[in-house]
């Protein structure tokens, strides 16, 4: 298996944790999530979205949003009926509302958590 597809499966995981958790994400927390740089302005995160994106069409990749949360037109229409708000910009760019608020959040448990997250995966 070569890099880019063990990336890819990588980014497909989350993807996964994504949809149960109704969240999205930015590139560089997907890459870093998934354990690889996102590159230059996000081309490695990309990339591996892209091949995602062909070899399992069913993953919601539109979650995926880049680090300034601009945009395109068909991410958009998934992103508002998912219940994400966008808003044009002054220079006429989508973003998304509230970057923030929609993204997932994967901190660890703090230590007064280990022993449920011990028992969790026994």
């Amino acid at each position: 298996m070569t890099v880019a597809s063990v990336r890819a499966q990588a980014v497909a995981e989350i993807l996964w944790e994504l949809k149960q958790a109704d969240k999205i994400a930015t590139l560089s927390l997907i890459a870093n999530r998934a354990g690889f740089s996102p590159g230059s302005n996000g081309r490695t995160a990309n990339n591996c979205l892209k091949t995602v994106r062909r070899d399992w069409s069913h993953l919601q990749w539109w979650r995926a949003v880049p680090d300034n949360g601009q945009v395109e037109e068909e991410q958009q229409a998934f992103l508002v009926e998912a219940g994400i708000e966008t808003e044009a910009t002054e220079d006429g760019t989508i973003v998304v509302k509230s970057l923030d608020e929609h993204l997932m959040n994967w901190d660890e448990p703090d230590d007064s958590e280990d022993g449920d997250v011990a028992s969790a995966v026994e």
